[in-house]
């Protein structure tokens, strides 16, 4: 029998981040995270959640490694469990004025600001703290690592995704009902040929090369 059977790694405890911050004091942990940093088009989406202590959602994970169906029966079940749900958005024009790290850093401030009740205590994704007096710690995949911030990572990208189907209907020929907004070669040939609607992301590469040049 080889060594790892009779020594198996246990299973990671995506809680012991929260069980930290209780130990230190802490009761009302939000777990924060992001979706859409990358796309071409759409708002950049920020969750924060507050989970009971000790309340473990089976299947809960990084929102990437879900297929869409999980994520949406998932989402209801962290929207009929969670202590409390926040969401931001920092929108395409906020991302061309101040680009997209701080249009994240705005629509994560944004969702915690949005907690009821207040949070004591941030997770968030990441590397990059926001502009909180409330005590943070930032958490390199954090996703993976942290069942509040898993599910702050479900709430965003499902929020996302509904949204931009919206805008697929708003402005047909892009097709962002399929990639949401993100670099796919149909989407960059419907920018090429179409020009970039008013939910682009003007300052992105794959979008700017096209925006049309002031009549003289």
């Amino acid at each position: 029998m080889r060594q790892t059977e009779l020594f198996p790694v246990p299973p990671l405890d995506t809680l012991a981040l929260e069980q930290h911050a209780r130990s230190r004091g802490f009761t009302m942990i939000a777990g924060v995270d992001e979706a859409g940093r990358g796309p071409l088009a759409g708002p950049v989406v920020a969750a924060a959640v507050i989970l009971p202590e000790g309340l473990r959602i089976p299947g809960v994970d990084d929102s990437k490694k879900l297929s869409p169906e999980t994520r949406e029966r998932l989402f209801d079940v962290i929207q009929a469990q969670a202590l409390a749900i926040g969401v931001g958005m920092g929108s395409p024009e906020l991302i061309d004025r101040i680009n997209i790290l701080q249009a994240t850093r705005h629509a994560m401030l944004e969702a915690v600001s949005a907690l009821s009740p207040r949070p004591d205590f941030i997770l968030i994704d990441g590397i990059t703290q926001i502009d909180s007096t409330l005590p943070q710690k930032t958490v390199k995949k954090g996703d993976s690592l942290s069942l509040s911030i898993a599910a702050a990572s479900i709430i965003a990208k499902v929020t996302r995704d509904r949204l931009m189907r919206k805008l697929d209907v708003m402005y047909p020929g892009y097709g962002f009902a399929g990639h949401k907004g993100y670099g796919s070669a149909a989407h960059l040939a419907a920018i090429r040929q179409l020009g970039p609607s008013p939910v682009h992301r003007l300052s992105f590469g794959g979008v700017k090369e096209h925006i049309p040049c002031p009549s003289s």
